[in-house]
């Protein structure tokens, strides 16, 4: 499915509607990109501005290179409105979605356009002074190919990047992590220096999964979960169309809930009876060579469901059962419109959430499942790294973001007083 523009995801952490008078550069660029405006009459009429501060905003984001004069409009009457377009092509944003085995890296353009992606393999528990290296030298050849320096459109504005496991978005580092643990408390900028001194978001993977379902088949609604189903189990919320991380960016951490039928097995996280042990893919892929099944990882037992094992499928399908009787409370408490199944399970999404429904509908409300959708990832495989261009987008496209950038490139006023008429040279 074609990525939809970025237009259709906008300040997913602080949405606003802005049907008030403004006096913010930024927010008139937040009504350009998502559509609501394309003429300096629709800013006045949303905003409530006189023409000449309309037109003084207006001028600093095309100064800025952030808008473009699109072609004039029809006018209903009067002098023609002159059309305006957000340039996308102003800049570039970087994509890094880091994982246990595989690193995904993306250049976009400011509407989350993928320019170039590539992926970097790694050892399982390979840490960042092994793969950040590679993550760097992948990114530069992007940029090079796709973004030569000194090219319009060349500058980096940010990098969002995501790690599985609970993120400090302040600090922007990885804070606990059961399946990484040499990430913890990493300060990854250092790493990317070499690329780019644009500033590096980082974000939980489930996270950065539901902020690329926004940009996908569930762009129209505002409360999902959207699941990620890999080699361990994590959700991503969105409530009221705002990503909900939780006090200490731990929410969603379906996979570490104790649950009866995991009672005493032990889990990655060093916890006993975590769902993980039972549903997650490392404890499927462990069952499976139990059984005698040349299973290396998750995305094997998933590639025999799809070309029909039987076995695999009745897996899968119980895994999927598993979890849904545990995301059943989730859907109770939180009544979303959407599941999105995404990960590598997401692969055998016919089986995988046939088991999930199976366990969500005995277990849920009526009235928390009776619009409910199962919705498989939109971008597959890439969901992840999408996800991460958004993040990017969404911080360094904020209004406050964009106001601090024009603000940033005011010319300094002259420390030395002007020279005397009389002597000034003509």
């Amino acid at each position: 499915m074609r990525q939809a523009p970025l237009r259709y995801f906008l300040n997913l952490t602080c949405r606003s509607t802005i049907d008030h008078v403004s006096e913010s550069a930024g927010e008139v660029l937040e009504l350009v990109r998502s559509g609501r405006a394309a003429t300096r009459s629709d800013l006045r009429r949303l905003t409530g501005m006189s023409r000449t501060a309309v037109v003084a905003r207006v001028t600093a984001l095309t100064d800025a290179g952030l808008l473009l004069e699109g072609e004039e409009l029809k006018s209903t009457g009067g002098r023609p409105p002159g059309g305006l377009v957000f340039n996308a092509g102003r800049g570039v944003v970087l994509g890094v979605a880091i994982g246990r085995s595989r690193a995904q890296v993306s250049v976009a353009d400011l509407d989350g356009r993928e320019l170039g992606a590539a992926s970097v393999d790694h050892e399982e528990g390979s840490g960042p002074d092994v793969v950040m290296p590679q993550v760097a030298e992948q990114l530069a050849l992007l940029l090079a190919e796709r973004a030569p320096a000194g090219s319009p459109g060349a500058e980096v504005f940010a990098v969002g990047l995501s790690l599985p496991g609970t993120i400090d978005p302040v600090r922007g580092l990885c804070i606990d992590s059961p399946v990484m643990a040499a990430w913890e408390g990493v300060d990854l900028r250092p790493h990317l220096a070499s690329v780019t001194a644009a500033p590096v978001f980082v974000g939980n993977d489930a996270d950065v999964l539901a902020r690329s379902e926004r940009l996908g088949v569930a762009r129209h609604l505002d409360d999902l979960i959207v699941l990620k189903a890999s080699t361990g189990l994590g959700l991503g919320i969105v409530a009221d169309g705002r990503v909900v991380s939780g006090h200490l960016g731990g929410a969603g951490e379906i996979g570490h809930t104790i649950v009866a039928g995991a009672a005493g097995r032990p889990c990655r996280c060093g916890n006993h009876g975590c769902l993980e042990t039972i549903a997650g893919g490392w404890a499927l892929v462990a069952a499976s060579r139990e059984a005698g099944r040349p299973v290396g990882h998750i995305r094997d037992l998933v590639d025999l469901a799809a070309s029909g094992d039987a076995e695999a499928k009745a897996q899968l399908r119980e895994g999927g059962r598993l979890l849904g009787e545990v995301l059943a409370v989730a859907i109770n408490l939180l009544n979303p419109q959407a599941v999105v199944v995404g990960g590598d399970m997401a692969a055998a999404f016919d089986v995988y959430a046939a088991g999930i429904r199976e366990s969500v509908y005995a277990r849920s409300t009526a009235l928390a499942t009776r619009d409910l959708q199962f919705l498989p990832s939109t971008f597959g495989d890439r969901a992840g790294v999408v996800g991460c261009v958004a993040m990017a987008l969404d911080e360094v496209l904020s209004p406050d973001a964009v106001d601090a950038r024009l603000l940033r490139s005011r010319p300094a006023p002259s420390s030395s007083a002007p020279e005397p008429a009389a002597t000034r040279q003509l």
